[in-house]
């Protein structure tokens, strides 16, 4: 009998023949080496050796990267492409971004910003759509939107990039260096690591649930933008004047981005399983929900008055409240989904291969880090605040990966443990820098 959701890997023979080279894979390593070996050529003046290693590194990546997910072919040069067109209406003045028709309203960094946002924005809107109607056309579109999404974020950090050169070569860096700036790669990646599973398992189904945690950080960086005026450009401060940060971010964010999948689809797994709460039970969670959302916003509204030195963190408490009254509200709903969404078996094995790619690369960004920390300060660990919670998260979803591979255990406890997880995560991305100070409290909000 038949794996009824294709949960089985496929055999030896055609995971091996997804990696054998066609003329197109050819074809595009040798653009990415001559890419490389141009930007090699004309700006190693100003590159050490490090540097010089992480763009050969990088191109070696991008070439494997591609041959292995077949639709990064066209997106990345089409990006590529984007990005040079950007590149050439500047003809180095920055301030052409004011003036020139395609630089104003599509190709200048923030206005790559501005179409990523309503492009995610617009697919959460279309995935959901999808979902409840069961359209496999609105499905469709979402994914269109969600690609547009992506491509818009990374055109946004590539002539960002640029645009940082043409204030100075002292304040050129690549685009990782303060919340704004992270938050767009995070929806980049996010973005990028859902529609991967969802060629990969066919199904556009999850794609409501995932887009809910992009939106949301679409929704942080409107209001970081032009609350506090983060577009624009600043020189690096002394503590990130490495070449470490190229390397160390990028694989943070991998991380977080498959964590917060990760917890997205511990969410629609909760939604999936057929096992509705009894009438009392749902009553009783849905009352929950609403004592905790009005107590989170009697704090909100007080919060100034009662806690003058909280500022941004009053308000990042009463978000995780508000979240809780919500996983109340999922609770109290549990299995009014199931018609709709797949499996929860499929979605179960979504997420623990989010959760393995994410543990792998954030693994490497706490090792990366440590090496930067002793290049910088001489220690490879200090028991920073920052440290000891990127241990704790470390921590977190290591015994959940022990739990499922050694224990065997599935279904609703790691299903919520997913969706508390982005809680750790979360505090030890956002939170620690808000209350707590350490070595790295330079990305304040």
């Amino acid at each position: 009998m038949s794996d009824p959701v294709a949960l089985k890997l496929q055999p030896v023979s055609q995971a091996v023949a997804r990696w054998r080279p066609t003329a197109l894979d050819y074809v595009f390593a040798v653009l990415v080496l001559l890419g490389a070996g141009y930007a090699w050529q004309r700006f190693h003046d100003y590159m050490d050796g490090y540097e010089q290693a992480i763009l050969g590194g990088t191109a070696l990546a991008t070439i494997g990267f591609a041959w292995h997910w077949k639709a990064m072919r066209w997106f990345l040069p089409v990006c590529a492409l984007l990005a040079l067109a950007a590149t050439g209406l500047y003809q180095g003045d920055l301030a052409r971004a004011g003036s020139s028709f395609w630089l104003k309203y599509l190709l200048a960094s923030q206005s790559a910003v501005m179409w990523m946002c309503v492009l995610c924005l617009l697919a959460t809107v279309v995935y959901w759509a999808a979902l409840l109607r069961r359209s496999d056309t609105l499905g469709f579109v979402g994914s269109s939107l969600t690609w547009g999404a992506a491509g818009a974020a990374l055109v946004s950090k590539l002539v960002r990039w640029y645009e940082s050169y043409l204030i100075g070569i002292d304040v050129g860096h690549i685009p990782v260096s303060n919340l704004y700036e992270v938050f767009i790669l995070f929806v980049l990646i996010t973005a990028l690591m859902y529609l991967y599973y969802e060629g990969r398992f066919q199904t556009r189904k999850l794609g409501a649930f995932v887009m809910l945690v992009v939106s949301a950080a679409v929704g942080f960086i409107l209001w970081y933008a032009f609350s506090r005026q983060a577009h624009e450009i600043q020189p690096l401060i002394p503590a990130l004047q490495s070449w470490w940060m190229k390397i160390h971010v990028p694989a943070n964010f991998v991380g977080y981005g498959a964590f917060a999948l990760a917890a997205m689809l511990g969410v629609a797994w909760l939604l999936a399983e057929p096992k509705p709460q009894s009438p009392q039970t749902r009553r009783l969670l849905f009352i929950a929900a609403v004592l905790i959302a009005s107590v989170f916003g009697v704090f909100q509204y007080f919060a100034p008055v009662w806690f003058p030195d909280l500022q941004a963190g009053a308000g990042f408490i009463a978000k995780a409240g508000y979240s809780a009254a919500l996983l109340c509200v999922v609770a109290a709903c549990r299995g009014r989904l199931a018609a709709y969404l797949p499996a929860p078996a499929l979605i179960d094995e979504v997420a623990y291969r989010a959760i393995a790619l994410g543990f792998l690369f954030f693994t490497i960004a706490t090792i990366l880090g440590a090496m930067w920390a002793a290049d910088a300060w001489g220690g490879y660990w200090s028991w920073d605040p920052k440290e000891t919670w990127a241990l704790i998260v470390w921590l977190n979803y290591a015994a959940w990966l022990h739990i499922r591979l050694v224990k065997g255990w599935r279904g609703e406890l790691l299903a919520w443990w997913s969706v508390i997880g982005l809680y750790v995560t979360t505090f030890a991305f956002l939170g620690v820098n808000m209350f707590l100070s350490g070595l790295h409290s330079y990305g304040t909000l």
